[in-house]
């Protein structure tokens, strides 16, 4: 008798997995079987579209809402060519693969997560996010510009006659498509950008040079972000580069980098005015170049003023009775001139931090002022724990490129990112708990986020309430830097009085007191009306402290159309100017083209500001 044994089944490997799922999945698309797609995807499933698809930044979340943007948009956009990047990986469950794909419009990349369900793969979490225009590709690779002439030129000028006879131009017989205000990191990167796409564009600032954002804040500022997480687009840090790099040498950079990238950039431009024409679709902007006065005409409008907004000054009573200097963090010009007085510093966040540090080590005596609990992070534990496996030496060393790191960082949707976060800040309180017992036991009141995420949400949420310790807490905790508890009640001619009654002698009053909506500076440039229909800009609408809800799924405002047509919001930290500049230059030469960009999911108007 012969016994029959049933033959294993074989074990697919992670890229079968993912040439089979983007198989199917491109067989739904093609053929507009959008529930057959659709069922391509787990119940809890996040589809993050960068462009690619919605012309706009925009997170779906579970199949209904995936079906909802197919339905709208997949005639229009016309995907195929799903395939790998390179080899897939899969760990605990997930299979994980860097994707490509093309549209009628353009060509993407993606991130794609797998999870078997039920013994079928289907995606947990897919990102699509455009690269380029098809017809409209960047002068770069082999597309470079020859530079040099070969032959006969029927233009004999030079690079530079040619370069000072563009600049001499625009603005004046020549208009720009696309106005950007504001000329720190967000504005020159996005220059940078409109410049390799071709897209005429000029970006203003009131300061006399490029990198003078960073030179005029306080002199002990440094970054707190590492190198890694910092390049700006195409010009990468070079391998020397500080791992923190000071504000001199960042401010350096940026004026290197707009001369090299040859960013259209006026500098020492005010801009005093800002409206737009319902009937032309296009703006009319008042500068003042250097004391010459200049109307300009841009079709776009970009506002990268900064994401914190506009300083935010309080107003307590007694300010005008104040004997002593106060300004804002802002605008805080250092130590020196306030060696041998007392301080006092209004806040408990990163700069707070800064500046106290710096004031104590140059033998001022330094008070801060904690109004409520602040998120503390070492730097060490930062970079090692929650940046370390993407943006570090070792990750470029495990072959983690900038592009793949922005790519693992952008496919994690913001719903359910802070899962990601908590136990890597568990982590850290663990590993630094005696450096926590003593700031606690100096009294200053901490905390972990609304629910425990730390840092990275925190700043997505709200862009405020913690600080990166690069030595500060020390002082802090040993009571080198003072610290005091309360609201401000009132200031007296030489001292700041707290709610409780508590006095604080005071020759110079530092209000290191935060930034409000960005949309401030459209209020101030265009009108509040303009501001209002714009509404909030950054948040998630978590529903945690500083983000009132509802839950938007993508920042407020940042990066992607707003509800005033011709109007943008760009900036961030370095990292996000980088990667997010992207995809608002393609946006802006898509209109420039005169592609059809129809936008799908329009960000609603829920907080003013």
């Amino acid at each position: 008798m012969t016994q029959m044994i049933d033959a294993p089944t074989p074990v697919r490997s992670p890229q079968d997995r993912v040439d089979a799922w983007l198989a199917e999945f491109e067989t739904a698309l093609a053929t507009r079987d959008i529930d057959h797609a659709v069922g391509l995807f787990a119940v809890d499933s996040f589809w993050r579209d960068l462009v690619s698809f919605t012309w706009n930044l925009k997170t779906l979340e579970g199949r209904e809402s995936i079906a909802a943007m197919l339905t709208e948009r997949l005639a229009g956009t016309d995907p195929a060519g799903w395939r790998t990047r390179e080899t897939p990986t899969e760990e605990d469950g997930v299979v994980t693969a860097f994707i490509e794909f093309e549209t009628a419009a353009g060509r993407g990349i993606g991130h794609l997560r797998l999870r078997d369900e039920d013994g079928t793969d289907r995606a947990w979490t897919l990102l699509t996010a455009l690269q380029e225009l098809k017809g409209h590709e960047e002068r770069k690779g082999t597309r470079r510009v020859m530079g040099a002439v070969h032959g006969s030129d029927p233009d004999p000028r030079s690079w530079a006659e040619r370069k000072a006879a563009e600049d001499a131009e625009l603005g004046r017989t020549v208009q720009p498509y696309t106005l950007v205000i504001g000329g720190g990191q967000g504005g020159i990167a996005l220059g940078a950008r409109l410049r390799q796409l071709g897209v005429p564009a000029i970006v203003v600032d009131k300061h006399e040079r490029p990198g003078d954002q960073w030179r005029k804040r306080y002199k002990s500022l440094c970054l707190h972000d590492p190198v890694w997480y910092d390049h700006l687009p195409y010009l990468p840090f070079p391998q020397n580069w500080p791992v923190f790099a000071p504000k001199d040498k960042i401010g350096d950079w940026l004026e290197f980098y707009t001369r090299v990238m040859e960013v259209p950039y006026w500098a020492k431009t005010s801009c005093l005015s800002a409206t737009f024409d319902e009937d032309s679709k296009t703006w009319t902007v008042e500068v003042d170049r250097d004391g010459e006065r200049l109307t300009l005409h841009p079709t776009q409008l970009v506002l990268a003023t900064g994401m914190s907004g506009k300083p935010n000054v309080p107003v307590f009573p007694g300010q005008d009775e104040f004997r002593g200097d106060q300004h804002h963090s802002s605008a805080h010009p250092g130590p020196d001139a306030y060696v041998g007085k007392k301080a006092v510093v209004i806040g408990s966040n990163n700069s707070a931090h800064d500046i106290c540090k710096a004031l104590f080590e140059n033998g001022v005596d330094v008070t801060m002022v904690q109004r409520s609990s602040t998120h503390i992070v070492k730097s060490d534990s930062l970079m090692e724990i929650g940046l370390g496996a993407l943006y570090s030496e070792q990750a470029l060393a495990d072959g983690m490129t900038t592009e793949k790191a922005d790519l693992t960082f952008a496919s994690l949707p913001y719903r359910i990112m802070h899962q990601f976060q908590i136990p890597l800040y568990d982590q850290m309180r663990e590993r630094d708990k005696e450096f926590y017992e003593r700031l606690e036991a100096a009294g200053f009141e901490l905390d972990w986020g609304d629910d425990g995420s730390g840092l990275f949400m925190k700043y997505l949420r709200r862009g405020s309430g913690y600080y990166i310790d690069v030595g500060a807490c020390d002082l802090v905790a040993d009571g080198s830097i003072k610290l005091a508890h309360g609201d401000v009640e009132r200031l007296t001619a030489d001292s700041v009085i707290l709610a409780h009654g508590t006095e604080l002698p005071a020759d110079v009053v530092v209000y290191a007191t935060g930034y409000g909506s960005m949309n401030g500076w459209a209020a101030d440039l265009i009108g509040q009306d303009v501001a209002d229909k714009v509404g909030k800009v950054w948040g998630l609408g978590s529903d945690t402290t500083k983000d009132p809800g509802p839950w938007e799924g993508e920042q407020r405002n940042m990066w992607k159309p707003t509800q005033q047509p011709n109007l943008w919001f760009h900036g961030g930290n370095l990292h996000q100017s980088r990667h997010y500049s992207l995809y608002l230059a393609l946006q802006l030469k898509a209109r420039y083209e005169g592609l059809p960009t129809p936008v799908y999911g329009l960000q609603e108007v829920h907080h003013l500001s």
